[in-house]
């Protein structure tokens, strides 16, 4: 694999904002004070100018991840946290608040999630497990945290060199513990604020978005374009089939493990409001788990097709990666796709083995 190392720029970006802010006041106030008759600009009475204070920095109004209007986007980074899901590792902790969940194949047949999280933060998440080499490409362009239980040397090494921080209970950082109530190894628990407690200052808070978002619900692509759609059945391996089923109560995606409703240890259904299918290559690399099953990865930078669906509706897509660290791009006749303002669920569908139905 070739990382492209994703460089540090939020901060002296926004540095050169407040100087640019800085040096505009001054041109207002020279200009108030020129001679000429003409009247000086009005000034409120509680202007920063009158405070003597630089004017706070510009928060974005929407959630990056979601696409949510708000006026109060927390300055966090991104924690993205991988989260097990075999069958053992059911149910799990705290997939139901994240802004984004990335499913992948791993050795096996079973999959995993790369769960994403920004504008909503569980307590803790479970089981956490151990990264795979596709996740590089994955968390790269958040330039955020990937807390982890471990991984082979070259996985580290490959989540470093993209510019990611990693949070590691096999290296002793803080944030993991056991579950008492499961068995090893799908029993790691992890503390989400004691991850972010340990950001570096290089990382990008809030995190740059992932895709575009349509200004309202209903207003997306596939909402306003698509075709009715009840069922999303994705079928990412033989051991694996997810899902989604369109609640128009809900006005959200419901997911079944299969047959079986996936939910929350807290009972609550894991849903998305949109759910993007991309046919992915998926390779074997030279490595191979503890158990000697050989280790795929699921080729992200490149092209290919996919399937969005959010409202009730979906749309056919072409996705396109040109790097680890560019996000991937979603067009549908030549046009760029928006997504309803939400929670996105995103699977890594094989393209030769795997397959999807919408009914």
């Amino acid at each position: 694999m070739t990382a492209t190392p994703r460089p540090h720029h939020a901060r002296p970006v926004a540095a050169r904002g407040v100087a640019v802010v800085l040096a505009l006041g001054v041109v207002l106030a020279l200009g108030a004070c020129s001679s000429g008759g003409s009247p000086s600009p009005t000034v409120t009475p509680d202007s920063t100018a009158d405070k003597g204070a630089p004017p706070s920095p510009a928060v974005p109004s929407a959630w990056p991840l979601t696409g949510v209007r708000s006026e109060d986007v927390a300055a966090r980074p991104a924690l993205a946290v991988k989260v097990e899901n075999a069958p053992q590792a059911r149910p799990q902790t705290g997939l139901e608040d994240a802004d984004m969940v990335w499913e992948e194949v791993v050795e096996g047949g079973i999959t995993r999630f790369v769960a994403v999280f920004h504008s909503k933060l569980p307590e803790t998440v479970e089981p956490v497990r151990s990264v795979r080499p596709m996740d590089p490409a994955i968390v790269a362009p958040l330039d955020g945290i990937l807390a982890y239980s471990g991984a082979q040397a070259p996985f580290i090494a490959a989540v470093e060199k993209s510019g990611t921080q990693s949070v590691i209970m096999d290296r002793g950082d803080a944030g993991f513990s056991r579950d008492p109530n499961r068995a090893a190894p799908h029993n790691v628990v992890g503390d989400t604020k004691a991850f972010l407690d340990q950001a570096d200052d290089d990382r990008t808070a809030p995190p740059p978005a992932q895709f575009r978002y349509a200004a309202g619900a209903g207003e997306g692509t596939a909402s306003a374009d698509g075709s009715k759609a009840a069922t999303v059945d994705v079928t990412l391996s033989p051991a694996q089939r997810s899902v989604w089923d369109w609640s128009g109560k809900q006005k959200q995606w419901l997911r079944s493990e299969g047959s079986a409703e996936s939910v929350s240890t807290s009972g609550k259904r894991h849903a998305a409001t949109n759910v993007l299918l991309l046919s992915v290559e998926v390779v074997d690399t030279k490595y191979k788990d503890p158990a000697g099953a050989p280790v795929p990865e699921s080729m992200l930078v490149g092209k290919g097709k996919g399937v969005l669906a959010s409202g009730g509706k979906s749309v056919t897509v072409r996705w396109s990666k040109k790097d680890q660290a560019s996000p991937v791009e979603l067009t549908h006749d030549g046009e760029p796709v928006e997504l309803d303002p939400g929670s996105t669920w995103i699977e890594l569908v094989p393209k030769d083995t795997g397959s999807w139905k919408i009914s």
